[in-house]
């Protein structure tokens, strides 16, 4: 068979892999000047390959849409990509939250394990090329046009990815040319995204800080209901907050009913429990005992051994009590609110980041118009999707790019 693969990401190169390992013609179009792009920027540019997790946990961690992807997960394991680099020579490496990230903690070695396998199979790479239809005859896929002419193909493999980071190559082309054909697509949203507060001045002082070991409750004001509860790391930036536990949190309020109109009424509120290994009673014990090392000190000079240098200030202002009070002064009132500001650090949510600050979109080719099993269109025969062009995202840990790699080689494998 001809095979096309429209896509040069995690995705797009698996599948043209898959489908050259059962003997296939492949052809690899990718409209940027290089392959995997956005690969390079994972994990911070080390690439956060997969998850040690065992494979059901992934449909857990995927709260768009994870039950679709239960073949493809099947098809594809987070052991068969750590299998497939060790091959290529590259070994792995598991850090904190099952993360597991190559040994040189070096994206480009991922690449180079992914390009050095299409060369193995001699995958015709086509760069600098934008496909801008995919041509079809009788409800069959039958070739695509690009910029710099058409071609031929028995089937075709779409994997152009979403709308985040739009520089990598992933600009939503892919969503225009599958409406056309007659596929839906969900709405497209930031998931795995930033926060931004109402309260920026408040985050602009906290700007550079990253908590660690803190837990997050993100609470729906309106109905007093938990939406997400995560601990672990965050970062306060100058716009608001970010870091592991907040993109991960973007994932679930991101499908919250009327979200939009709940950020709009300052009715989304994250709560970061500063000290969440200690209890309220425990809390204000370990504070009685700050304050007698330092009862004859003022208040402003009397929490760091408690807290990071730049959270002292704005707790400070946020506590309410005078800073040149001295300790002996401050009342049992003033030292409860204390601790449960400590416990109950509030910032009331405005808006999410803008989505090409995404790592992820949400939404994309509806499921219902795909077959899960081989990844092929229920309305083009012939046509194949794999990636985040699918209305399917996880959370950060791994699990997307496991997404790309187990939709990719099913596309690529089914005929």
């Amino acid at each position: 068979m001809k095979v096309i693969v429209i896509g040069g990401g995690p995705a797009g190169m698996m599948a043209a892999i898959s489908s050259a390992e059962n003997g296939n013609k492949v052809i690899l179009i990718e409209k940027m000047q290089s392959l995997g792009r956005k690969l390079l920027i994972t994990g911070k540019g080390r690439c956060n390959i997969t998850s040690s997790l065992d494979m059901d946990e992934f449909i857990k961690n995927t709260p768009g849409n994870g039950m679709f992807l239960y073949s493809c997960y099947k098809n594809y394991t987070n052991k068969d990509i750590i299998n497939f680099l060790h091959e290529q020579g590259l070994e792995v490496k598991e850090e904190r939250g099952n993360r597991i990230f190559p040994e040189t903690d070096k994206s480009q070695d991922v690449l180079k394990c992914f390009t050095s396998r299409l060369k193995q199979l001699n995958v015709e790479i086509i760069l600098n090329t934008k496909v801008e239809e995919i041509l079809t005859k009788n409800g069959i896929a039958t070739g695509v046009k690009t910029n710099k002419g058409n071609f031929n193909a028995d089937k075709i493999i779409l994997a152009t990815g979403g709308k985040s980071y739009p520089l990598t190559g992933s600009t939503g082309d892919g969503y225009k040319i599958v409406q056309k054909l007659g596929h839906t697509v969900t709405d497209i949203k930031p998931s795995l995204v930033p926060l931004e507060a109402f309260d920026k001045e408040i985050c602009r002082k906290l700007q550079g800080l990253s908590l660690k070991n803190v837990e997050i409750n993100v609470k729906d004001i309106d109905k007093n209901k938990l939406i997400y509860n995560d601990f672990g790391e965050m970062l306060f930036t100058h716009f608001g907050i970010s870091g592991p536990i907040i993109l991960s949190s973007s994932s679930h309020l991101v499908r919250y009913k009327n979200i939009e109109q709940l950020l709009k009424n300052k009715k989304i509120l994250v709560s970061i429990d500063l000290k969440p290994a200690l209890s309220e009673e425990k809390l204000e014990k370990r504070i009685l005992r700050d304050f007698d090392e330092t009862k004859n000190k003022k208040f402003k000079n009397s929490l760091d051994k408690l807290l990071p240098q730049k959270l002292i200030s704005v707790v400070i202002e946020k506590s309410k009590i005078d800073v040149n009070k001295k300790i002996n002064e401050i009342t049992k009132e003033e030292r409860k609110n204390l601790v449960h500001l400590l416990k109950n650090f509030e910032v009331i949510i405005k808006d999410f980041r803008p989505i090409e600050e995404a790592i992820i979109t949400s939404g994309g080719i509806n499921i219902k118009e795909i077959n899960p099993k081989t990844m092929e269109s229920k309305i083009i025969k012939g046509l194949f999707f794999a990636g985040e062009i699918i209305d399917v995202d996880s959370y950060t840990g791994g699990f997307n790019l496991q997404i790309a790699y187990s939709t990719g080689f099913t596309a690529g494998k089914n005929e």
